[in-house]
């Protein structure tokens, strides 16, 4: 298997060659060359797997070039009931359990990590392979990443201490939760730098593509990335739709559906990607809040992103965010893989702020009535619906669930046909978000151990602007390079 840009750039790469990387050197996102394919009987062998050796079954299909004893390790490594210690059923050896609300309605428990979130699921992994890769290489790292709130943490908590790494992590200042900046800026890991941004999410992820697209730099100073524009991230993600059909279904005819709160793309696109597998998804339902460019686009078939200050920041921040940059490894699909249209279409982003594929009058395509063909449809949640559901889940199916979460499911109600079973994929733990649950409950979200007084902790980071030329400069002084 080779990997290419979407945007077109010729040279074919290995999984090991493009994991440390991020960005294609053409400003564009890795996809392999083709999507492998499972068989029915992969799919039959999988139901008795657990999650570590699923994740290297699956893994194994992208990344021929690492020995599949050395995937293995690696996986049994990450997914272990130490690591993934917070099931509601007390059962950590399932790693991503099923809770069932109600006939045909589940929540999939994604947040059993250390930092409490969906991201820990794949940023674990992502840590042991890049200490791997380094190992193997005699190398070193400097992950460069943003975070519109969970990303930061779960990236910080998987590379502390990893040989060869430092972290430089950049977030929108004074717009994450109090329990998500707590959780990033109290770490005092001498490999960890906090860099609190005067702005959106948005100009966080500006700020790392601009910097990644400076190749001399990145060269120079050794520059990787977490984000989920690193093709490791997705991958690692695809794990959870397998095992979330597998323990919905009794056998490989049936189908689910999925619903997926969506900020950046990358948690739904991994399931893009294994719909494309051959897994038998019937909808990916993509749920957006009050920004919702996303919900926009698979209404409409227009992409018409928002700029600073027309981002909304929301109860569910970690979904604030107008310029969703996975959400280009699907149109590359969706427009047949032409990188050269691809490209243009994404200048078209920068230049004008969008591009529109609906069909109609000066619209740049009319792929919109394809959509469909992928599974995808999409729906919106405010604050007052948030509210409402986290009071209704409560009182209906005894839950409390995060904000981001309510999303997923006030859309999944919306979206569900009742003859194929819905999987909501959780986001975080409420405990995250606490704020927003005590105004829906009137009191606190529970706390697992050990997270009781984080907020109070020393914290440690540094406030810079939007400004390319002092982020670098403030790389090179850190790193010495």
């Amino acid at each position: 298997m080779h990997y290419v840009s979407t945007r077109g750039i010729a040279a074919q790469h290995s999984f090991s060659t493009i994991l440390l990387g991020g960005l294609a050197e053409d400003g564009g996102l890795y996809l392999p060359d083709t999507y492998p394919q499972i068989s029915d009987a992969e799919l039959t062998a999988w139901r008795q797997l657990s999650y570590a050796d699923l994740a290297s079954a699956i893994l194994a299909k992208f990344a021929p070039d690492i020995p599949l004893e050395d995937l293995r390790e690696l996986t049994k490594k990450t997914y272990t009931a130490e690591v993934y210690r917070n099931t509601s059923n007390g059962n950590a050896e399932q790693i991503t359990p099923l809770k069932k609300l109600e006939d045909g309605l589940y929540l999939q428990e994604l947040s059993n990590g250390p930092t409490l979130a969906f991201k820990d699921m794949a940023m674990q992994l992502l840590g042991n392979l890049f200490e791997y890769t380094l190992d193997k290489q005699h190398a070193e790292l400097n992950i460069f990443g943003a975070t519109s709130g969970d990303t930061g943490s779960a990236a910080e908590y998987a590379m502390r201490g990893k040989r060869g790494i430092r972290v430089f992590m950049l977030s929108p200042h004074q717009k994450m939760s109090a329990f998500q900046t707590a959780q990033m800026f109290s770490l005092n890991d001498a490999n960890i730098f906090n860099i609190a941004v005067e702005g959106v999410f948005d100009d966080c992820q500006d700020l790392v593509k601009a910097v990644s697209n400076d190749l001399e730099f990145k060269r120079q100073q050794k520059i990787g990335t977490v984000n989920s524009i690193n093709w490791a991230r997705v991958v690692a993600q695809v794990v959870y739709y397998f095992r979330g059909y597998l323990s919905a279904t009794s056998s490989n005819t049936e189908k689910v559906s999925f619903t997926v709160p969506s900020g950046n793309f990358g948690n739904i696109c991994a399931g893009h990607i294994a719909r494309m597998m051959g897994l038998p998804i019937a909808q990916l339902v993509v749920a957006t809040n009050e920004n919702d460019v996303l919900d926009e686009f698979f209404k409409t078939g227009k992409y018409q992103v928002r700029q600073s200050a027309q981002t909304y920041h929301t109860s569910s921040p970690s979904m604030d965010i107008s310029k969703a940059s996975n959400f280009e490894r699907f149109v590359f699909d969706l427009i047949g893989r032409d990188s050269t249209r691809l490209a243009a279409l994404f200048r078209q982003v920068e230049t004008k702020g969008g591009f529109d594929l609906s069909g109609g009058p000066g619209s740049d395509g009319d792929e919109f009535k394809r959509i469909a063909d992928y599974g995808f449809s999409s729906g919106k949640s405010v604050h007052a619906d948030r509210l409402a559901t986290i009071r209704m889940v409560q009182q209906r199916y005894g839950v409390i669930v995060d904000t981001h979460t309510a999303d997923g499911i006030k859309v999944a109600l919306e979206q569900r046909d009742r003859a194929i079973p819905m999987i909501v994929l959780e986001t975080a733990l409420p405990a995250k978000f606490n704020e927003t649950i005590r105004e829906a409950l009137g009191h606190d979200a529970p706390r697992p151990a050990g997270f009781e007084n984080i907020e109070a902790l020393p914290q440690q980071f540094v406030v810079m602007p939007v400004d390319v030329q002092k982020m670098k400069h403030y790389i090179s002084e850190q790193t010495g390079l």
